[in-house]
């Protein structure tokens, strides 16, 4: 396994495939996404295995330059058993995702993580949730599923800290805590610490007044580097890309549609901004504004930084369409992806 600089939790919904099937190879070989596939409480069995089908498909296609892993950590008993046999053992084979599974899980989707880790040989991850505070009775739950694999197999541990945004200032403490109590259990293949820092927009949202908020998230994860622990140099960074960490969890809509208004978002080194930018021909020029406060920010990286930027530039310049929530999102995520891979990189 070539080692990410950059692990991104995505949902696997059609904008975020898109955006990771748009970056470019370089940075499509640097990060390792957790594809995340959300609840859908109350469907039928065969609806239900359909859709996971569907999603978890269309993530393997994407993959031709790196690989990933595959989890549904929301899946309550019920639509575990269902997942069971949407995608059981034999449907991972020769696919670059790994299985994923954690402590709290349902016994069919633990069950089956196991087997397929078993069967391919070649890697489970583990997700720790850490919404609030560090809980010591994990670690046995952690030293549990670790028994129930073959001596020395390869596990990556992701723990994942959930939304990090600045009413939550001991997150790197509580997550420096769980680290130091779950890094020792085995000989890790890799070791993820994942936040969420982008916000919701504010309720007082409007045209034409952009919105900035800190990263919270990354100020997290420089604060756990400044530790000094040993382990920090196998320590990868991870987020949620361009969506508050609930949003992995939401039940997708039922339908196309969704308000007259979206919202344009932007990553610098420091700040995460947001832009309400209506959608419809009729209201270019107000469209157009909303991508041109994005790209007259001081750390606008310029069109030739990527595809993201390049939308905004031409977006402003009026030389392509206004888009839709599909295509804001898709842009949002290209361009924090690439962002952040490269500033990782060095």
């Amino acid at each position: 396994m070539s080692v990410p600089l950059y692990v991104p939790v995505l949902p696997t919904r059609p904008h975020a495939v898109s955006a990771y099937r748009a970056l470019t190879p370089d940075i499509q070989r640097r990060i390792a996404p957790l594809w995340t596939l959300p609840p859908r409480p109350g469907f039928l069995p065969a609806p239900l295995a359909q859709r996971i089908r569907k999603e978890s498909g269309d993530v393997t296609t994407a993959h031709r330059h790196g690989v990933g892993w595959l989890d549904a950590p929301f899946a309550d008993d019920i639509e575990a058993d269902v997942l069971s046999d949407a995608l059981s053992p034999g449907w991972w084979d020769h696919r670059n995702l790994w299985p994923v599974t954690g402590p709290g899980r349902p016994a069919a989707q633990q069950s089956l993580a196991l087997a397929v880790a078993r069967r391919r040989e070649d890697g489970l991850g583990l997700r720790v949730r850490l919404p609030g505070a560090w809980n010591d009775s994990t670690t046995s739950e952690v030293i549990d599923l670790l028994e129930r694999l073959p001596p020395r197999y390869p596990v990556d541990l992701l723990l994942d800290l959930g939304t990090v945004l600045p009413d939550r200032p001991d997150a790197a403490k509580e997550g420096l805590r769980a680290l130091d109590a779950l890094v020792p259990l085995t000989s890790w293949r890799t070791v993820t610490a994942m936040a969420g820092g982008f916000p919701d927009p504010p309720s007082d949202f409007r045209e034409g007044v952009p919105y900035e908020a800190p990263r919270s998230d990354w100020e997290t994860w420089e604060e756990i580097q400044h530790s000094e622990r040993s382990y920090l140099s196998r320590l990868i960074y991870g987020d949620y890309g361009i969506h508050p960490a609930t949003y992995v969890a939401q039940v997708p809509p039922s339908r196309n549609g969704g308000p007259p208004w979206g919202v344009l978002r932007y990553t610098t080194a420091r700040s995460y901004h947001l832009s309400k930018v209506p959608h419809g021909i009729k209201y270019d020029d107000t469209n157009r504004e909303a991508a041109g406060s994005l790209t007259r920010l001081a750390d606008f990286r310029g069109p030739g930084a990527g595809a993201g930027e390049r939308w905004l530039r031409d977006r402003t310049q009026g030389m392509t369409s206004t888009g839709n929530h599909t295509v804001w999102n898709r842009v949002g995520n290209v361009q924090h992806l690439t962002f952040v891979a490269r500033s990782l990189a060095g």
